[in-house]
């Protein structure tokens, strides 16, 4: 009979269902995939979106979420924890009784609250919720511009300013770029020790559904596989970034990232 593999770290995923494949759950499985980690997915919200734009959720019930993720962390050694879409305070309210009884486990925050499309995939109290209660249980949090301006309360505010006001809820924050006119995209790290690191890719044509799950999924696997923060992040980025060169547009919206090569399972 095979025996477990104790070199593949598991990742236990709470993410939303996005039925275009680009976004939520399977951007997070195929992510994880490509670093050499186990996702274990539990579905907190279904989606009715495609690569255009999101028209509808659903938020599941907070004991059927419960049920999923202690069910996975009864049975297997997870590593690291990636939330994705929660769309409710109440979903928020469960993530955080979740990590209060596993506080060891290492916790990528993405929060989730438009699609690329710009529908919202949450009630306007669920980034107030997210800042005030669960940030501060993340390892990290990965929010794009406009989600930092969001969760800050800074409708015009620059990456410094929102990262000045979400620090102190936040042990360590990664704004990304791209959501400008500006030549590069610079994605910054701010530490809660107050350093900040900058990381600057060339600018891709085009816009993408499920960069921003591809990201997280990606930096919770290499914390998963036991790299320091700063060198994950990294990585995260630099694989992001190909995927994102790779895309493909298989609807009539948003390129969707290519996270598998063709030859992944050959």
């Amino acid at each position: 009979m095979p025996q477990p593999n104790p070199f593949k770290p598991v990742v236990l995923c709470l993410s939303g269902h996005d039925p275009s494949g680009g976004a939520g759950l399977q951007a997070d499985i195929e992510a994880l995939m490509a670093q050499g980690c186990h996702a274990a997915p539990a579905v907190t919200a279904l989606t009715v979106q495609n690569t255009v734009d999101v028209t509808d959720f659903r938020v599941l019930d907070r004991d059927w979420v419960l049920a999923q993720a202690n069910a996975v962390l009864g049975d297997m050694p997870v590593s690291a924890v990636k939330l994705g879409m929660l769309g409710s305070v109440e979903m928020v309210d469960t993530v955080i009784e979740l990590m209060q009884a596993n506080p060891a486990l290492p916790l990528v925050c993405d929060p989730v609250l438009r699609a690329g499309g710009g529908g919202s995939l949450g009630k306007e109290d669920v980034g107030f919720a997210l800042r005030e209660r669960l940030l501060p249980l993340a390892l990290i949090a990965t929010p794009n511009l406009p989600e930092a301006r969001i969760l800050a309360e800074l409708p015009e505010g620059s990456a410094d300013e929102c990262a000045a006001k979400l620090l102190p809820y936040c042990q360590n924050l990664l704004i990304t770029g791209g959501h400008g006119d500006e030549a590069d995209i610079h994605n910054r790290l701010y530490c809660k020790d107050g350093s900040q690191h900058d990381f600057t890719c060339a600018r891709l044509p085009g816009s993408y559904h499920g960069s921003g799950c591809t990201l997280a999924s990606a930096l919770s696997g290499r914390l998963a596989l036991g790299e320091e923060l700063v060198g994950a992040v990294r990585s995260a980025l630099d694989y992001t970034w190909r995927t994102l060169r790779d895309a493909e547009q298989p609807g009539h919206g948003q390129y969707v990232p290519r996270r598998l090569p063709l030859d992944f399972c050959s």
